[in-house]
C-alpha cells in the first residue's frame, strides 16, 4: 500500500513546529508555503513579489530562531504574508486588508509574532537595536533579527541605526534581503561542499567564504557574485562598509538555497558575539512566473486569475488622479524646460513616470530618501529650475524637518505634488495621508491646495508650475476622478480664491478637497427637508480666502467646514481667521468635519470614511445640529 499524500503546512501551527522537520522537509514546506500565498493573494490582493522573494528566508528564520521570544523584525512589512502564514493565522489570510480583516503589514496588536509594526520603510534596525539593548537590561526578550531591502537600506535612518549598532557593538542580526542581484546557486558537490563548511567554520571565518566560491564559478556568475558583493563594499579588495561600521559581513549567500540559508543562519546564531550582517540575494516575485517576469514584480496587485497572472482591476469610468496629474505634469514639461521632477522610490505611484518616458533627464528617483529628496528639490528651486517634489502624503512626514528648514524659511518654490491625501483604503492607517494640512498649514509663506475633482487638479499643476514666490503643495486623493469633463490644459487659479458651486439661504459648507462630491451630496438631502444649502470649495487651505468666508458666516446662521485631513488643519485656520475678525460676537455656528482623533483601520475608502463619521448622511446630521430657526443660533461648538 502506497504512503498517503499529506501536506506539511496543515502540520504547522506555529514556528516551534518548525523545529521538528528535517532540513529537506524544510525545503518542502518552502514550496507549500509559496503556493499558499499565490493561492491566499489571488484573492485578496496585495504585495506578492516582495513576500515570494523571501519564503526561504521566512522559513529559515522560524526555523532556526526561537520566535517570539526572539524579535524578528520585518522592514516595511510587505514581505510579511509568509511570515504571517506561519504564526498561526493562516486561517486568515483571505482576510487580508480587508475591513476587520488581516493588515497587510506587521501590526503589534495582531500578533505576538509581530513585535514591531511597520509600514514605511528603514525602520528596522533601529528597532532592533532598541530591542537589543532591552534584551542586555534584563528584559524578557531574545536576540533581535532585522530583515531590511535593498532599497530599504538605502535611506539614512538604516545607516544611522548601522552605525550607532556598530559602535554598541551588542549581539544583533541584520539579514540584507539583496533582490536587485541575484546569484545562480551552485548545485551539487559544490553546494555540498559550501554548507559543510558553514556548519563547520568559526564565525570570522565564514565571510572569506564567499570569496573562494565566486573564484570558483563560471566567468558570468563570477561577475554577478562580484556585483552583489559590491552592493555593501568600499572598493575592490577593502572590507565591506557594514564591517567599517562594525559589523561582521557573511555573504553574499542564495536567499532561495535552504543548503546554504540553514547552516549560515545557525552558525550566525550559535557563534555571534556582536553585530552580525548576513546579505541575501533573492528574486522577487520567485516561484510564480507572471510576478518574475512582470516590469513590478507584482509588488502591488488586485485580485488576479493565479493560471494566467491577469489582475482583475474594475472598469473606471474616469482616470485616476494619478494619472491625470503625471499627464498633465509631462504636458508642462513640454512647454517649460525648467520644469523638473523628483520621487523617492515610488515613479509610477506618483505618475512621474509618464513625464521620465518623455523626458528622462528631467526626473529624478532618489530612492527611499524623502528627506535628500525635499532638499535636493531646495536646491532645484535655488538654481532656477521649477521642481515638482511628487511624494505621498504619509512619506513626505518623513521629511518634514526639510520642508521647514530647507525649503519654508528659505521661501524657496518647491512645488511639492501630495499623492494620497485623505484615507486610502486597504493599506491602512500607516498610509493614510491625514496630517500633510495641518503640518504644511502652519508653516509661514506656504500655498496649499487641494483639488477638488481631477479638473482642478489641472488647474492646481499650472498655478504651482507658475508660483515662484515660495513653496507650494497641493494635495489629491487615490484612486479615480469623478468623472468631470477635461480641458486640454489647464487654468491658473488666483492665489487665495475659492469658487462658490451652489447657493442656499441658511447653511454654508465650506469644503477643501475630494470631499465636496460628500458636501453636494448632503446638501441635495437637506434641501429636501427645507434647509437651503449653499456650497463652496474653498481651494486654497492657505491663503485662506477671506472675502468668502465672510460672505459666508455673514450670510448664512450656521456655517461647516469640510476636509479630508485631521484636526488641526483646514477647519482649525478657518476657526483662527473667524475668532481674529469677532465674527463669533454675532452668533454664527461653526462646525468643522474633519478625520476624527484616532486612527481609522483598514477598509475600503468608503467603509473608512464612514468609520470617521463623513458620509453625506453624516455631514447632514451635523449641519441639523448646527442649524436653528431664526432666534435660536447655537454659538461655536468645532467638533468632528
Amino acid at each position: 500500500m502506497s504512503r498517503p499524500h499529506f501536506s506539511l503546512i496543515d502540520r504547522i501551527a506555529g514556528p516551534a513546529d518548525l523545529k521538528r522537520l528535517s532540513d529537506a522537509d524544510l525545503k518542502r514546506l518552502a514550496d507549500e508555503l509559496r503556493t499558499e500565498v499565490i493561492a491566499s493573494v489571488a484573492k485578496t490582493g496585495g504585495h506578492l513579489g516582495s513576500s515570494l522573494g523571501v519564503v526561504e528566508l521566512t522559513v529559515a528564520i522560524h526555523a532556526v530562531f526561537n520566535t517570539p521570544m526572539d524579535k524578528l523584525i520585518w522592514d516595511v512589512g510587505h514581505q510579511c504574508y509568509p511570515h504571517k502564514v506561519l504564526t498561526g493565522r493562516r486561517d486568515r489570510m483571505r482576510t487580508l486588508r480587508k475591513k476587520d480583516g488581516l493588515s497587510g503589514f506587521t501590526k503589534r496588536d495582531e500578533s505576538v509574532y509581530d513585535p514591531f509594526g511597520a509600514a514605511h520603510s528603514s525602520t528596522s534596525i533601529s528597532a532592533a537595536l532598541g530591542f537589543t539593548v532591552g534584551r542586555d537590561m534584563g528584559q524578557p526578550t531574545g536576540d533581535a533579527i532585522a530583515v531590511i531591502g535593498d532599497g530599504a537600506i538605502s535611506a539614512g535612518m538604516a545607516y544611522e541605526a548601522l552605525n550607532n549598532a556598530g559602535a554598541e557593538g551588542r549581539r544583533l542580526f541584520v539579514i540584507l534581503n539583496d533582490n536587485e542581484m541575484s546569484i545562480a546557486p551552485p548545485v551539487g558537490a559544490m553546494s555540498k561542499y559550501l554548507s559543510g563548511l558553514y556548519a563547520q567554520e568559526p564565525l570570522a571565518r565564514i565571510k572569506s567564504l564567499a570569496e573562494g566560491f565566486e573564484s570558483a564559478l563560471p566567468a558570468p556568475l563570477r561577475d554577478g557574485a562580484r556585483r552583489a558583493r559590491q552592493l555593501v563594499t568600499g572598493l575592490p579588495g577593502t572590507g565591506t562598509l557594514f564591517e567599517e561600521l562594525g559589523f561582521e559581513y557573511i555573504g553574499p549567500i542564495d536567499g532561495h538555497d535552504m543548503g546554504q540559508l540553514l547552516p549560515v543562519l545557525r552558525a550566525a546564531r550559535t557563534r555571534a558575539t556582536g553585530p552580525v550582517l548576513i546579505h541575501c540575494c533573492t528574486v522577487k516575485g520567485k516561484g510564480y512566473a507572471p510576478a518574475e517576469s512582470s516590469i513590478d514584480k507584482y509588488h502591488g496587485v488586485a485580485s488576479f486569475d493565479i493560471g494566467t497572472g491577469a489582475q482583475k482591476k474594475s472598469k473606471a469610468s474616469a482616470p485616476s488622479y494619478t494619472s491625470v496629474f503625471g499627464r498633465s505634469l509631462c504636458d508642462l514639461a513640454a512647454r517649460d524646460p525648467r520644469v523638473v521632477a523628483v520621487t523617492a522610490a515610488m515613479p509610477s505611484g506618483t505618475g512621474v513616470n509618464i513625464m521620465a518616458e518623455r523626458f528622462p533627464a528631467r526626473v529624478f528617483d532618489v530612492g527611499i530618501a524623502e528627506q535628500h529628496g525635499v532638499t535636493f528639490a531646495a536646491g532645484m528651486a535655488a538654481s532656477g529650475l521649477r521642481p515638482f517634489c511628487a511624494i505621498y502624503s504619509t512619506f513626505l512626514q518623513r521629511g518634514y524637518d526639510q520642508v521647514v528648514h530647507d525649503v519654508a524659511l528659505q521661501r524657496l518654490p518647491v512645488r511639492f505634488a501630495i499623492d494620497r491625501a485623505g484615507l486610502v483604503g486597504a493599506d491602512g492607517a500607516t498610509h493614510a495621508g491625514a496630517f500633510d494640512l495641518a503640518y504644511l498649514g502652519n508653516l509661514p509663506g506656504f500655498t496649499v491646495m487641494a483639488a477638488a475633482d481631477e479638473a482642478e487638479l489641472m488647474n492646481m499643476v499650472e498655478t504651482a508650475a507658475g508660483f515662484d514666490s515660495g513653496p507650494i503643495a497641493f494635495r489629491f486623493p487615490r484612486g479615480n476622478g469623478v468623472g468631470v469633463a477635461l480641458p486640454d490644459r489647464g487654468q491658473p487659479l488666483e492665489i487665495g480664491k475659492g469658487r462658490v458651486i451652489r447657493r442656499g439661504e441658511d447653511v454654508a459648507i465650506l469644503s477643501l478637497g475630494a470631499h465636496l462630491c460628500e458636501a453636494l451630496a448632503a446638501a441635495d438631502i437637506l434641501e429636501a427637508e427645507g434647509i437651503g444649502v449653499t456650497v463652496a470649495d474653498a481651494r486654497f487651505a492657505k491663503p485662506l480666502d477671506i472675502e468668502l468666508l465672510l460672505e459666508l458666516a455673514e450670510g448664512h446662521r450656521a456655517l461647516i467646514t469640510l476636509e479630508q485631513g485631521a484636526r488641526g488643519g483646514f477647519g482649525a485656520m478657518v476657526l483662527h481667521e473667524l475668532a481674529a475678525r469677532g465674527v463669533f460676537d454675532k452668533g454664527l455656528a461653526v462646525r468643522t468635519i474633519t478625520l476624527p482623533d484616532r486612527f481609522i483601520a483598514q477598509a475600503s475608502p468608503a467603509e473608512m470614511y464612514a468609520d470617521a463619521g463623513m458620509t453625506a448622511a453624516d455631514i447632514a446630521r451635523t449641519v441639523r445640529g448646527a442649524f436653528r430657526p431664526s432666534g435660536q443660533v447655537v454659538v461655536l461648538n468645532a467638533v468632528s
